[in-house]
């Protein structure tokens, strides 16, 4: 063989031991600029999984598993509803409180069975017909599966309907929500909408601001005019939050709801650019938020109080976990801090350890206890450096559907209670 035939046969084995190490163009895309993930690991975590990592394939079969779950579903609506908001605008969002009961039978002259009472985590099922709350909660976690299922794969039927659902929810003129949430959990002949329906979507639609960021690095399908779009409705959004009468209410609120406000806040303040907002959100999250809530043992003494202490204590946690998430794009260690008595959201993770390890027996009032509940929050703590949170890792019970932490490490409220 001659020199230059060898030369050839060396360069061609190299091209294709190549091929083997450096995942493909798809893999190796810019890192998305997320606001509560962290982008780059998502970065790393394509390239481990483009070089064929085996430790990442079954969470890569569970996430696609539910992404193609959603390929035949939806898109959905807030025109579609059976009656529209009080406002009579169709557009408008509408939910009616998840805990409210009617005491009478309905009649003509009474349709809502009204005088309502409040049984406290006790779900009316009526809720979740002739409102929006199901179906929103639908493109929540829809578009959140399929973007990260197409960063992961680069299969376009993802990324092509998550753009169809995003598009038909908030975008097209004839079907697009208003950004608003005047007309949220509602209560029959009582309120027209609350302050309190903000956590209709403060619970979920970061998931969402994450997923435009994720479309954003090259989805197919998903134009310049789609991201102006929804920046346009995001930035909206916020200044409805911001200056809303129900927003500067919400914002107010001394539990989850005012921890959960201020991780949308955050969240949508450095999505539209806003970064001094976000920055400044988190920095006060210390004394307005950590200081008051979280008490010197670890615990939360509000939700300990609810008849689903468990779920609001680990509910709250994903509020405040999430927020450190999005500290950490704009220079805010949250883990660090410790409040004057010591408080700090390791302690009040590691508040629930031995029940979300089955160590122990979760002693407060609890209808329906679900340990799966705390383990991304338990991640989440791990991955901060919770030496303890570390060690529970391994004894954590996995969620429904499979532990995604490995492609989605920022954690979500795993139980399936709303509000």
């Amino acid at each position: 063989m001659s020199g230059r035939s060898r030369a050839a046969v060396l360069l061609t084995a190299l091209v294709a031991f190549g091929a083997v190490l450096v995942p493909s163009a798809h893999a190796a895309s810019r890192a998305p600029d997320t606001a509560v993930l962290d982008g780059a690991r998502l970065q790393d975590t394509k390239a481990r999984l483009g070089a064929g990592d085996p430790r990442l394939g079954r969470a890569l079969r569970d996430l696609t598993t539910r992404a193609d779950t959603w390929l035949d579903q939806g898109p959905w609506t807030v025109v579609d509803k059976p009656r529209p908001a009080p406002g009579g605008d169709v557009h408008d969002y509408l939910s009616q409180a998840p805990y409210w009961w009617p005491t009478t039978t309905p009649t003509a002259d009474n349709p809502w069975g009204c005088p309502y009472v409040q049984r406290d985590g006790q779900r009316n099922p009526e809720v979740d017909s002739g409102t929006d709350r199901q179906d929103v909660e639908k493109v929540f976690d829809s578009t959140y599966d399929l973007s990260l299922a197409w960063y992961y794969t680069g299969k376009r039927e993802y990324a092509e309907k998550a753009g169809q659902v995003l598009r038909t929810w908030f975008l097209d003129p004839a079907t697009r929500m208003n950004p608003n949430l005047n007309h949220a959990q509602f209560i029959p002949c009582k309120y027209d909408g609350r302050a309190i329906g903000i956590i209709d979507f403060s619970q979920s639609y970061t998931s969402v601001v994450d997923a435009l960021a994720i479309l954003g690095t090259g989805a197919p399908g998903w134009s310049a005019g789609d991201r102006a779009g929804m920046r346009s409705w995001n930035t909206d959004f916020l200044g409805w939050l911001k200056n809303s009468a129900f927003g500067q209410e919400e914002g107010a609120a001394a539990n989850n709801h005012g921890t959960f406000y201020d991780m949308q806040l955050a969240a949508l303040a450095y999505a539209t650019g806003d970064k001094a907002l976000a920055r400044r959100t988190v920095l006060d999250a210390r004394a307005k938020r950590i200081d008051p809530q979280v008490a010197a043992d670890g615990s939360q003494p509000q939700e300990l109080a609810r008849t689903r202490s468990w779920h609001y204590s680990t509910f709250d946690l994903v509020a405040y976990t999430r927020l450190a998430a999005i500290g950490r794009h704009v220079g805010v260690n949250l883990w660090t801090y410790r409040g004057p008595a010591g408080q700090s959201l390791s302690k009040a993770v590691d508040y629930l350890l031995p029940a979300a390890t089955g160590a122990a027996a979760w002693p407060y009032p609890e209808l329906e206890f679900h340990r799966y509940a705390a383990s991304d929050i338990v991640h989440a703590a791990a991955d901060a450096g919770d030496k303890a949170a570390q060690r529970a890792v391994r004894r954590l019970e996995a969620p429904p559907g499979g532990d995604l932490w490995a492609l989605r490490p920022a954690a979500e409220q795993l139980d399936s209670i709303a509000g």
